[in-house]
């Protein structure tokens, strides 16, 4: 009999086709988050967690009780629970993904294209936090009988991979995310050993404190030996631990005991040979197989293995099924666990073994998806020059580190570009998802090799005499300076996404990636740099903001030192010093004396501005001599290389200064006085509070209320028909068609900017690809007061005499929807000379200058240079009917092609010659411009000088820190490693 409460048509086949299909039409919502903590908490205790019920699962879409099982086609059909109703709906609405079970789960949907992979992800996400925290939503419900079919979801995984391995993009565009979601999807070839060990030892020193210091071992070095640490630990504490703690315990070391075991090459053999006979690379890896002994020296054993992950990837396409694919994918993983047990075996003598070392770990994270193949290619001539040597320069030295911790960074930034959104989402509501990223890193390559990059970094320190000095932490070598200047303050450590964190102009900050709208600080330290032309690189530079990468593990060894004071530095060279207060000398102590620090402020020039002028402008009749009169200098700049690159610079319109001013003589609502007046009133005000000797902060929050305020109102006040009327005239003449049938740019431009001693850059609004009249007008009110913000007006307050005499143009011009754009710095930054140059793009619009992980190159007249890879999986497109597109991208191809390359050398070229001789500039220095590619055309959209903080570069005190480097200096391949112990 039927039960008419459990037996239920629907229009679906299964279940899971029904929650999955209706999540994908709709847009999830915001996350509640105070909401999903509670649900988290209630699934935790309830003994069913997310379920509500069991039932069966017929092929026909019928669902009926667990006691009536299907009557046709009973093979088909499968058995697990129900989601509860609020699961179905945290799905439904915020396509959040809880408890997820696989059987009758629809393939496509769990795939998740149009997601980014989100409900993948979410599954790999789910099981590392049921690893981390007992169970985490499972903690009951794991003991649900029937709940989950393993031998149903087995079934699931294999048929899912045979489904979506035979397309070559998805194994050539994901190749990371596809190897890593074996290690979680059921499919009778899953094992994540590493991740169990970590787990297992985590929750052992969660409830046993004593065992933390293991725990860390583990963690952070793990080798073997662990596995005699643990079992002498157990013996110590035996009387101490609880009867689960003692099973905890027997896990562990079971975990270990399989992680560390040798190479079964017996059973790997059968896995091969159920490859297709016609299948190349089963050829490959038998003869690897024959040769390979467990008992080898690791120092032969790892560059083995290294290479025949890379065979597996550079031919897993030529198997042409699904299933050789899943085999040749599971035997990869497999033979990564072995290299990983194997490389801690591995301690060198001599540089030549840690060299050596360095590039077989290389080659090792490039056959792993760490990074791309391409960019292996790029560098790998860079970790060769020891080969067939007996000594290399320390230049040589020098940029083999780079490059090797260019690939460290690389690798950890593949696993946070593959899972940061997700791990982002999971951290606002559920913190131990957080660490997701750092354990899929500690389970790769990546540890090992960092930690031998380190070692590197060490020994050229001392042999170059270059040397940071960073508190009492590990692997100092790992930090590198990016700009140089010094700072003192309170150091503030954040681990965790920094966008809703407050910040203070007088403290310095260690970023996991700095906030993209970041307001002036003392100092920075970042993990994520973003890259080096991005706009809050650049207004640090500008400003001698000391800035300095540094790596995962040594923001947490300083995370003791939050809420310290602290003196931090970094040279031109790159060398960085971080010290307490009670550690600075006097020398140190003075340079913060408030007669040196008020000498940094620079004044907005005023006495030339044209505030008469009141007419819509063509860009074409304005040039880089009108920049700060009738408008600021992207407008000017950009009318002067419409003169010289007509073909490569579209039209365009300026709403000068004296608009804008013009605008500000009228009433402001509620106050009695005119914009204008209101705006005057607030500076004078806040002179007198000073005067009066009123605390500094109290005077800055006064006036940021104002300011708030008069920005609000200038985003509502009414516009002049008459500029209106210029406006719409000016888009048929300029544009060709009435204004709401051009997508534009609104771009801030203001009189503060591209000053001799001040970038500004960023600071203001730009609207992107704007369509309607309405969002036209209501956008140039909203770029008017963009200058009256809270972060704009700090970082003009901090470096200006000046602030409040800040006058915004606007420069509008049509949109081009590029497929990728960036930033060309016209010399080399931190590498290379004066005559190179540093570019980095992203792909769409706005590229790199917001702190993307960006392509970053260093161009040289002869050849070009690898910097970092992109690694920003989403970008912004521009349609025709305005507004953006978000899309996706991976990163199995570069962006640059060798076309684009020789036509920014060329335009670069006629920058530096054409400049100088068209507009009789006394300026020498580099050029930043802004510029990207449709269709293979180079479009120029921005060009300023590149100014760098005189004060840091000649700065007395940086320039005693700084060591002298004799690059020429020989070392010997052979050096013995014990020499860098002495």
């Amino acid at each position: 009999m039927k039960s008419n409460h459990y037996v239920q048509k629907t229009l679906i086949t299964t279940i899971g086709v029904f929650l999955f299909s209706v999540i994908n039409s709709a847009q999830a919502q915001e996350i509640p988050t105070s909401y999903l903590k509670e649900k988290i908490v209630f699934f935790k205790t309830n003994a069913r967690g997310p379920y509500k019920s069991i039932h069966w699962f017929c092929k026909d879409g019928e669902v009926r009780d667990a006691r009536d099982p299907c009557p046709e086609n009973k093979d088909d059909a499968v058995q697990h629970a129900d989601y509860r109703d609020d699961t179905k709906e945290i799905a439904k609405k915020y396509k959040l993904y809880f408890g997820e079970i696989l059987a009758g789960t629809n393939r496509t949907a769990f795939w998740d294209e149009d997601n980014h992979q989100s409900r993948l992800k979410q599954y790999q996400l789910n099981k590392y936090l049921e690893s981390v925290d007992d169970g985490w939503i499972q903690r009951q419900s794991q003991f649900y009988r029937g709940a989950i079919q393993s031998e149903d979801e087995q079934a699931w995984g294999v048929a899912f991979y045979e489904k979506f391995l035979p397309r070559d993009s998805r194994i050539t565009n994901h190749y990371y995310l596809l190897r890593q979601s074996l290690r979680d999807i059921p499919h009778d070839g899953d094992s994540n050993l590493a991740q169990a060990m970590r787990s297992e030892s985590k929750i052992i020193a969660d409830a046993y404190p004593k065992f933390m210091d293991a725990r860390i071992k583990i963690h952070g070095n793990p080798s073997v030996e662990d596995i005699e640490m643990v079992k002498n630990f157990q013996l110590k504490h035996n009387d101490k631990l609880s009867p689960k703690l003692k099973e905890e315990f027997a896990s562990l070391q079971q975990t270990m005991a399989d992680f560390y075991a040798p190479l079964n090459v017996s059973t790997l053999r059968s896995q091969v040979e159920q490859v297709s006979k016609t299948n190349e690379t089963r050829a490959r890896l038998i003869q690897f197989l024959e040769s390979y002994k467990d008992t080898d020296a690791p120092e032969n054993a790892v560059p083995a293995l290294a290479d025949i992950l890379c065979v597996i990837r550079t031919s897993i396409t030529d198997a042409t099924t699904g299933n050789d694919r899943l085999l040749l994918l599971d035997l990869s993983n497999a033979i990564e666990d072995v290299l990983l047990k194997k490389t801690q075996e591995w301690n060198p003598d001599d540089l030549t073994g840690l060299l050596e070392k360095i590039r077989h770990l290389s080659i090792a994270a490039a056959g792993t998806g760490l990074i791309e193949l391409w960019e292996w290619d790029k560098v790998k001539n860079d970790l060769e020059v020891h080969l067939g040597n007996k000594d290399i320069t320390i230049e040589q030295l020098n940029q083999f580190l780079q490059t090797s911790r260019g690939i460290v960074e690389w690798s950890a930034a593949m696993t946070k570009a593959t899972y940061g959104d997700i791990v982002d989402t999971y951290t606002t509501f559920e913190p131990k998802a957080y660490g997701f990223i750092d354990d899929r890193v500690r389970s790769s390559v990546a540890l090992d090799l960092g930690e031998s990059v380190s070692e590197l970094g060490a020994l050229i320190s001392k042999y170059a005499n270059i040397s940071n000095s960073i508190m009492d932490i590990d692997s100092q070598s790992s930090v590198r300076g990016l700009n140089p200047g010094y700072a003192y303050g309170e150091l503030v450590v954040i681990e965790e996404s920094p966008e809703n964190v407050p910040i203070d102009t007088d403290k310095i900050y260690i970023f996991q990636k700095p906030p993209s709208d970041l307001k002036p600080v003392a100092g920075i330290m970042t993990v994520s740099e973003g890259n080096l032309v991005s706009h809050v690189q650049l207004l640090a530079r500008n400003l001698g903001i000391p800035n300095a990468a540094l790596s995962g593990n040594n923001l947490k060894a300083l995370k003791k030192y939050d809420g310290k004071k602290v003196f931090y530095a970094v040279t031109e060279k790159g060398n960085v010093i971080l010290k307490t207060e009670a550690d600075m000398s006097e020398e140190e102590t003075a340079l913060f004396s408030k007669k040196e620090r008020n000498q940094e402020k620079i004044a907005v020039p005023v006495e030339d501005i044209r505030l008469d002028v009141t007419n819509v402008l063509n860009m074409r009749d304005v040039d880089a001599s009108d920049s700060g009169k009738l408008c600021g200098p992207k407008a000017a700049n950009l009318g002067q290389l419409k003169k010289m690159f007509p073909e490569n610079v579209v039209e365009g319109l300026i709403i000068p200064f004296g608009i804008f001013r013009k605008h500000m003589d009228q009433q402001m609502p509620g106050e009695g006085v005119t914009f204008w007046q209101y705006l005057n009133k607030t500076f004078k005000d806040a002179d007198i509070m000073r005067s009066n000797n009123t605390n500094e902060n109290e005077v800055e929050q006064f006036q940021l209320n104002r300011l708030s305020k008069l920005k609000s109102a200038i985003e509502q006040m009414p516009l002049d028909p008459v500029f209106v009327s210029q406006l719409q005239e000016g888009f048929k003449k300029s544009f060709g068609n009435s204004i709401g049938n051009v997508p534009v740019f609104l771009r801030s431009d203001t009189n503060m900017e591209d000053l001799k001693e001040f970038t500004g850059a960023g600071l203001n609004l730009t609207l992107f690809n704007i369509l309607s009249e309405k969002n036209i007008t209501e956008g140039i009110k909203k770029v008017w007061a963009s200058p009256y913000t809270e972060r704009s007006f700090k970082w003009r307050q901090k470096y200006l005499n000046n602030p409040e005499n800040v006058f915004p143009s606007i420069l509008i011009i049509p949109s081009v929807d590029v497929e990728y754009s960036g930033v060309m710095i016209t010399k080399g930054i931190n590498r290379g000379t004066d005559d190179d140059l540093t570019v980095a793009f992203s792909r769409g619009a706005g590229g790199a200058v917001d702190g993307q992980i960006a392509e970053t190159r260093l161009i040289t007249s002869k050849t070009n240079y690898l910097l970092a890879p992109a690694r920003e999986e989403s970008y912004l497109r521009l349609p025709s009917t305005g507004g953006t597109t978000k899309n996706i991208t991976t990163f199995q191809t570069e962006i640059l092609n060798e076309k684009n390359i020789s036509d920014i050398k060329n335009i670069a070229q006629e920058i530096r010659t054409k400049i100088p001789q068209e507009t009789g500039t006394e300026y020498k220095g580099a050029w930043d411009v802004e510029l990207g590619f449709a269709n293979n055309k180079l479009w120029l959209f921005q060009i300023r000088p590149f100014v760098e903080n005189k004060k840091a570069k000649s700065s007395d005190y940086l320039k005693s820190i700084t060591p002298e480097i004799d690059y020429t200096k020989k070392v010997w391949v052979k050096l013995p490693l014990e020499t860098n112990n002495n």
